[in-house]
């Protein structure tokens, strides 16, 4: 009898550990919440990184056609070593236009430099030595995009511009990532049917004037770098 009593109390005390056991796994455990903070942030990065998709010269085209019609933002300011420049960009350069607030929007043009400058001519701008520039463009994509100038306008002093790409194009497509601002006393107008005119400076020619004066090397490059700190759209 006493044999019989110990052994039930055994059976008792066995039930009730296999039955708690199973209510400890059936609950949450810390590095279960770690990997669902880690899955939705991971979501979140890829979800950010697929809402724009990688241009090329075939899809660039109809996605600006597309992206103009949402996006009508023409005023930008550009920020730099040397002080502020605002930008109005013409609505009739419709892919000009948009590639360079689509940019905006990325935040492509911020930590980029004014690599090319030449007094009384022009400032080039939109690149860098820096590898986090070619690794922007690889996100964004690459890509030409055709000239657009016969809108009427001239390469007078404080127009925007877009250089040629340089590899490759015979027919002067644009190379969407750079830009140049002319700042030569009575305009460039040598320039005028190459390249596409798609803004003017509206406020900030001193500015331009002043990074034109600095010290360059051979290639035109300033001897100390002059960064673009942002570009950002302005009312």
């Amino acid at each position: 009898m006493r044999l019989v009593l110990l052994l039930s109390i055994f059976l008792f005390f066995l039930n009730c550990e296999d039955k708690q056991s199973k209510k400890k796994n059936s609950s949450p455990t810390i590095e279960t919440k770690e990997a669902l903070i880690t899955k939705t942030s991971e979501d979140k990065i890829t979800e950010t990184e697929n809402k724009f998709p990688v241009l090329d010269d075939k899809n660039v085209m109809s996605f600006f056609l597309d992206y103009d019609k949402k996006h009508k933002e023409n005023k930008v300011r550009i920020t730099t070593d040397f002080g502020t420049i605002d930008i109005l960009l013409y609505n009739d350069t419709k892919f000009h236009r948009s590639n360079f607030i689509y940019l905006t929007k990325r935040h492509y043009f911020d930590d980029t430099q004014f690599y090319r400058v030449i007094d009384n001519f022009m400032v080039q701008a939109g690149n860098s030595d820096d590898k986090k520039t070619a690794k922007k463009r690889s996100k964004i994509g690459l890509y030409l995009l055709p000239t657009d100038t016969n809108r009427g306008y001239k390469h007078d002093r404080g127009v925007i511009s877009m250089p040629s790409g340089e590899i490759d194009n015979p027919h002067k497509l644009a190379s969407p990532f750079e830009f140049f601002i002319v700042n030569q006393k009575g305009g460039a107008h040598y320039l005028d049917g190459d390249y596409t005119i798609f803004g003017e400076v509206t406020k900030g020619m001193e500015v331009v004037d002043k990074i034109a004066a600095v010290e360059t090397d051979e290639a035109d490059w300033p001897l100390h770098n002059i960064y673009i700190r942002k570009v950002e759209i302005i009312e």
